[in-house]
């Protein structure tokens, strides 16, 4: 997916009411019922539920590139569902495997902590969200819905570490990417993109 800047264009509201971004929609709003599943104890359906808006994540953006409805905005969309999605995780594992959970808090502060700095750095700088989806986000999430779904079958609290060293070494790119970039931008699969778009800039 080419790097675009993040100016939000008519195409971009015309292209609203496509499948990769109702997949997002979907994604978004059952966050609140993952949210809702969890209060009531539910853990069985909590991992159903989850493993379904987890496939919705890997299915929205490989439809959007085979059917070539890949936006700025379907960008930002994907973001707000995915945020949404973590937040509500976060919460079901805090719910409902807090006694498992007891000993991961430095894992998971230090992973969340690097989230805030990587928002709070975009916001500084370009006043918006970071919406990089990068190579490395895209396998943090392979790896946090690893690390859950074994923690839900009583496996082992392992993978919750290397997946909370995962988000905190991609958060931590997030920053060098907001850094590097002179003007915002979705879609860069890496660093390396991000420096490869200042040299030209430059050029």
């Amino acid at each position: 997916m080419s790097p675009a800047e993040e100016t939000t264009s008519p195409e971009d509201f015309r292209s609203l009411f496509n499948v990769p971004n109702a997949l997002c929609a979907i994604r978004f709003i059952g966050s609140f019922v993952l949210v809702g599943v969890a209060l009531a104890d539910a853990s069985s359906s909590f991992v159903l539920l989850l493993t379904f808006l987890l496939m919705t994540d890997w299915v929205d953006g490989k439809l959007a590139i085979l059917l070539k409805q890949q936006t700025k905005l379907g960008a930002k969309l994907d973001t707000l569902a995915d945020v949404s999605l973590y937040l509500a995780l976060l919460f079901g594992l805090l719910w409902l495997k807090n006694a498992e959970l007891a000993d991961q808090w430095i894992w998971m502060g230090i992973a969340m902590a690097s989230y805030a700095l990587s928002v709070l750095a975009a916001f500084v700088k370009f006043r918006t969200f970071p919406s990089y989806h990068t190579r490395a986000a895209k396998t943090c999430w392979l790896l946090v819905s690893i690390a859950s779904l074994a923690l839900f079958a009583g496996w082992s609290v392992w993978p919750i570490r290397v997946a909370a060293v995962a988000v905190t070494a991609t958060n931590l790119e997030a920053v060098a990417i907001t850094i590097v970039l002179r003007s915002p931008r979705v879609d860069l699969p890496s660093i390396y993109h991000a420096w490869r778009l200042r040299k030209d800039s430059t050029a």
